[in-house]
């Protein structure tokens, strides 16, 4: 059933308010806007947003654990704001906090499923937010990141994002491969001339600067994601380049993870495998 972010965050607070763990919620803004709900860790040093066996791998390893440091954006919208700080990744919607749930699962990146899957070696090391790398004119380098590089892949995930961000021609315009990655005139845009899917621009830029593959991870659930990544796809000059744009949804992905990792996805994220 295709859902929108609005609808798919709703889903993922009612999820979140039925499990039996240490909680908070956001105030929503009005009646469109679904209060968040925020975990933390327990007396126990178990986190409510994360698998168990995911949560002490994360913490064990210095690299990964300084991503739960990401300052939550909306905190002020929080009862007792100045009790404590809040991550992005206590948010029960956190698109990196599921992508860390799954890659971080002990010996996932080495099960034979998952590596056909994504096409990568067995045992690689997952980096979280990395540089990208695509060339601006003149001297600027571009400071944006990816969710995840893993081998041969640049990640991108996504969860209940309103898109892939708009941006106004001066942002985009100043990448040096524009004109020659994409057919410029096919690219969508407002009547303003801005730019929509800039993430997607971006990822395509930096596949074609590194070699990679530019992979977006994405619900099967929120059609209107997908059909952004079709958009940009078909502007792609080249079929080699769009060869290395590729599409796959956490359902996919979670049909290939173990039965206890399945289990709280569904659980949590209502993400059945194969569905």
């Amino acid at each position: 059933m295709a859902l929108s972010s609005s609808q798919l965050r709703r889903e993922l607070s009612a999820r979140g308010l039925a499990l039996e763990r240490e909680y908070e919620t956001t105030y929503g803004r009005d009646d469109l806007h679904t209060p968040s709900v925020l975990f933390q860790e327990d007396e126990l040093g178990q986190h409510g947003n994360f698998h168990p066996s995911s949560y002490r791998r994360i913490l064990a390893n210095p690299a990964w654990a300084a991503r739960l440091a990401k300052a939550y954006t909306a905190s002020s919208r929080v009862a007792y704001a100045r009790t404590r700080q809040r991550k992005e990744l206590d948010c029960a919607n956190s698109s990196d906090a599921l992508l860390m749930n799954i890659v971080c699962y002990p010996g996932l990146l080495s099960r034979p499923q998952v590596c056909a899957l994504l096409g990568i070696a067995p045992g690689l090391t997952p980096e979280f937010g990395v540089r990208m790398e695509a060339p601006q004119h003149g001297t600027r380098s571009d400071r944006s990141e990816v969710d995840l590089v893993l081998g041969h892949l640049l990640i991108e995930a996504k969860l209940t994002e309103t898109g892939f961000q708009t941006a106004r021609p001066t942002l985009v315009e100043r990448y040096r491969d524009l004109e020659e990655v994409f057919f410029l005139e096919d690219l969508p845009r407002n009547a303003r001339g801005d730019y929509h899917h800039y993430q997607l621009l971006r990822g395509a830029l930096a596949a074609q600067h590194t070699g990679k593959t530019y992979l977006v991870l994405c619900d099967a659930r929120r059609s209107d994601l997908r059909e952004a990544w079709f958009q940009i796809i078909r502007c792609v000059r080249t079929a080699e380049l769009r060869s290395r744009l590729a599409l796959l949804t956490w359902q996919e992905l979670a049909a290939t993870v173990p039965k206890g990792l399945a289990a709280f996805l569904e659980r949590k994220y209502g993400i059945v495998g194969g569905r």
